[in-house]
Formats: C-alpha cells, sequence, structure tokens
C-alpha cells in the first residue's frame, strides 16, 4: 500500500532535506546555506564554526563582527575561486577573530593588483592547511593593533606582481604592532615581488620551504621591511634564476628601520642556487644599523653570508 504524507510533514521535511545539501552548514546546530556570505551574516557578533562542503565556488565573504572558523569538511576540496568582495579578496576579514582551515583559494584578481585569497583588516588570524594559487596575492593587510596573526601548513604558489601597478604585491604581505608567524608552509613559483614581505615587530618563521626554480621577477625570499625581532630558522631556500632583485635572500629595514632589529635570530637554514641563478647573492643583508644573531646556516655554493648596507 503506498503511503501517502500528510502535507504538514512534507513541509516540515523539504527545508530538512535542502539545508542537507547546502554548502555552507553551522557547526552544531546544522543550519545551512546556499552562500558563504549567507552563513557569515548569520553568525553576526557570535562565535561559529561554517562547515564548507566539496565544490568550486564562485563567491566571497565579507565578515564584520564574531569570531568565526571557516573550515572545510575535507581539506583542499572547498575551492574559491576568481571572485573578490569590495575589489579585495574572496574572504575580506574584519570580525574579531578569524580562522580560515583547509581552504584553497585561486585565480583571483582585480584591478589595483592586489586580489588576495585573504585580506585581514580586523582581528587576529590563523590560517592552516590551506592553499594560495595564482592569485596577484595570498595574504595582505593587517591593522595597527596587537594583532596576532599565524600561518601554518599551508602552500603558496603562483603569486605576485609588479607589472600591473607601480606598488608590487607579494605572495604574504602583513603589517600589524603585534606578530606574524609562518611555520610548516611552502613558497613556490612565485610571479613577482617578494614572497614573505612582513612590517610587524615580531616574527616567527620556521620550518618552511621557499623554492624559486621556477619564480619569475620575484625579488627577496623575506623582506622585513621595517625592521624585527624574533626567529628565523630552520628554512629551506633555493634562489632562482629569474630574478627581478638577486643580491638577497633575507633583508632587513631595506625601507625603515621602525622597529629594531637587535638580536633578531637568524640560523639552522639551508640555502642554495638552481641552475643558472646569478651568483653572489647575500644571504642576509642587514640594513638596520643593528647587531643580528647570526648563527650557523648551511650555503651553497656562491652565496655570501652577510653583508651590511
Amino acid at each position: 500500500m503506498r503511503r501517502i504524507l500528510p502535507l504538514l510533514a512534507i513541509a516540515i521535511a523539504a527545508p530538512a532535506a535542502a539545508q542537507q545539501r547546502a554548502p555552507f552548514t553551522i557547526e552544531g546546530t546544522g543550519q545551512g546555506f546556499q552562500t558563504i556570505d549567507e552563513a557569515v551574516q548569520s553568525i553576526r557578533m557570535g562565535t561559529a564554526t561554517i562547515l564548507i562542503a566539496p565544490g568550486v565556488y564562485h563567491q566571497c565573504t565579507i565578515q564584520s563582527g564574531g569570531h568565526i572558523t571557516f573550515k572545510a569538511v575535507t581539506p583542499g576540496t572547498a575551492i574559491f575561486e576568481g571572485t573578490a568582495c569590495e575589489d579585495k579578496a574572496a574572504f575580506v576579514l574584519r570580525g574579531q577573530s578569524s580562522v580560515v582551515d583547509g581552504i584553497v583559494f585561486r585565480k583571483i584578481a582585480v584591478g589595483d593588483g592586489n586580489g588576495a585569497g585573504i585580506r585581514s583588516e580586523v582581528g587576529d588570524l590563523v590560517v592552516r592547511n590551506s592553499m594560495f594559487l595564482d592569485n596577484q596575492e595570498g595574504i595582505l593587510g593587517g591593522q595597527p593593533s596587537g594583532q596576532k596573526i599565524t600561518i601554518d601548513h599551508s602552500t603558496f604558489a603562483g603569486l605576485g606582481q609588479c607589472d600591473i601597478t607601480p606598488s608590487c604585491s607579494h605572495s604574504i604581505y602583513l603589517a600589524n604592532l603585534g606578530s606574524v608567524t609562518v611555520t610548516n608552509s611552502r613558497f613556490e613559483r612565485g610571479t613577482g615581488g617578494h614572497y614573505v614581505k612582513l612590517r610587524t615587530p615580531r616574527v616567527t618563521i620556521t620550518d618552511n620551504s621557499f623554492d624559486d626554480t621556477k619564480g619569475s621577477k620575484t625579488n627577496y625570499m623575506i623582506d622585513l621591511s621595517q625592521g624585527a625581532t624574533g626567529l628565523i630558522a630552520r628554512n629551506t631556500f633555493v634562489q632562482g634564476a629569474h630574478k627581478e632583485n638577486h643580491s638577497g635572500l633575507i633583508v632587513v629595514s631595506a625601507e625603515a628601520k621602525t622597529y629594531s632589529a637587535a638580536g633578531l635570530r637568524i640560523e639552522d637554514n639551508d640555502a642554495s642556487l638552481a641552475p643558472g641563478a646569478p651568483t653572489n647573492p647575500a644571504f642576509v643583508a642587514n640594513m638596520s644599523g643593528d647587531q643580528l644573531a647570526i648563527g650557523a646556516n648551511r650555503l651553497g655554493a656562491g652565496i655570501r653570508s652577510y653583508e651590511v648596507r
């Protein structure tokens, strides 16, 4: 005998089924949304995790408040492609804090040359297990506060430019009055600018890989533009052949001496030149006037250990 559901039961079941199919779900409540921005706006000033189903999304979002975690259900399968909010980034973050976990950002470009996967404007930020591929910029921003930004186990490839605008864009370009930590991450195939450019008083850059062998028009591996203290250790650097500026791998205070660099520790790193790369770059170029703490680093043929500019 065929069973006929009452109309009320059908009305209740339909939204539930639709929510199960929704690509963006609030963890814990199960509330589902068809766009990432609808999910973000539903949180307002609250605290929540948005679970993101596998898919390629031509969407973007602006977080204006709250503590939000953006988490791929399966790392590497939630892809935000080609769409920027406010002509800035796929995720424009100005909440109280943000966590981005397992998400891919790719092919994001805007008119001013700074199209990024993430634009951090307000609030602490943690990025982990994520990928930034073939954008103009990977992560851009920061705020003039004690903001903490942490990046871990992430990949940055095919990023940066100095051709579209007079000011370059970079794989990572962050500025704040707090700290930036970059660990266990991979940088490769840069297309202009620096791989890591920071304007912050405290840095930790450890256990990363910088592979410039397929880079084009790139500059420094690490640019601490206004000085910094902290630690740069256990990184592997391979300088490529197609550089715009090959003179230094790690450069301190190239633009200003805003922050003390006294005691900045640079130790236990490996650096080498790819075949055809210009010889005689300085592994560390110091323009700060401060005494750095340069420890033992393993440098390949053709790389000078240190210079003062």
